[in-house]
């Protein structure tokens, strides 16, 4: 009997090394958004950088696995979906996890649909273009970082102070069409502001760039787009207000829910490195303006809470 219980020890715990070994050579698979300075940025030839390539390393240093960055392009149109494009990429094994994504009880809902077609990612075919993903189901991490908006003023109005919309009475607003910000300009206080906005269109015209100029006076844009602008631009004449609209998006992962340890481990390693500073830290380095994450973690109807304000 002590002899079959030796040898069944030994069985045991050379099955766990093995187990062990493949699990540490098994890649931690993390999708990110090719052009989405400061988070994540990659050029071929160049080294990729940003926000979320620093913490990607760290988690997967964490889980003792090496990390695979698959690298993707969201498209900026009406017919594009984070959600669908996120949930295709995960759905087909592209990856496990994809980073950077704002965590709302939109974005978080079943899929109205049972497939979907994958956003164009490093090293498709043509196959890969035409095919439609079957669906699952989305599962968030913990957030670690909160994506506010903010009022962004031009060199005419450097200094001015913001401590609510209404600050922006009088001055010539420039918006992008069909935004987040373009809702709450045009519906604050009953429409008191529409005379003074201008309308742009997304990835077409130059936001940022006339308000450099002086052509307009303040916009309301994600931090992190003004962040990506501060660093390309180090000699902008553009400012932050340090104004913050109240209903902002925290971001986390967001992977499958057929894979909870995953998530679970995630969310172990996303604790111990806030809790050493290091997640503030990778933000710092990435020239990001770094929030950490706030209540509610998963933020409800965006749109209701703009039209009650």
């Amino acid at each position: 009997m002590r002899g079959w219980l030796t040898a069944w020890s030994v069985v045991a715990i050379l099955t766990a090394a093995a187990t062990a070994a493949q699990a540490a050579d098994d890649p931690l698979k993390i999708c990110l958004d090719e052009d989405r300075p400061p988070l994540s940025v990659h050029h071929r030839g160049k080294p990729d950088t940003g926000f979320d390539v620093l913490l990607a390393q760290a988690i997967a240093d964490r889980l003792g696995r090496p990390l695979r960055i698959q690298w993707f392009e969201s498209k900026l149109d009406e017919d594009s979906s984070p959600q669908l494009e996120a949930n295709a990429l995960l759905s087909d094994g592209r990856c496990s996890l994809v980073g950077g994504y704002a965590l709302t009880a939109d974005s978080l809902v079943g899929p109205g649909m049972k497939t979907a077609r994958l956003p164009d990612f490093a090293g498709a075919t043509r196959d890969d273009r035409r095919r439609r993903i079957a669906l699952g189901v989305l599962t968030p991490s913990k957030p670690y970082v909160y994506s506010p908006m903010t009022i962004v003023l031009g060199p005419k109005a450097r200094g001015r102070k913001i401590g609510d919309i209404g600050d922006l009475a009088g001055l010539r607003l420039a918006i992008e069409s069909g935004s987040l910000g373009d809702a709450i300009l045009m519906t604050f206080d009953k429409g008191r502001l529409i005379d003074g906005i201008t309308h742009f269109v997304p990835a077409r015209d130059d936001l940022l760039g006339t308000l450099d100029r002086g052509d307009y006076d303040a916009t309301l844009i994600d931090l992190g787009r003004f962040d990506a602008h501060r660093a390309a631009h180090p000699d902008t004449a553009i400012t932050a207000s340090g104004y913050y609209y109240p209903v902002g998006a925290n971001r986390g992962y967001v992977g499958l829910s057929s894979d909870p340890a995953l998530i679970g481990a995630v969310n172990k390693a996303l604790s111990e490195l806030a809790a050493e500073g290091s997640i503030a830290e990778f933000g710092k380095l990435a020239g990001l303006t770094y929030l950490p994450p706030r209540e509610p973690a998963i933020l409800g109807d965006v749109w209701s809470q703009i039209i009650q304000r």
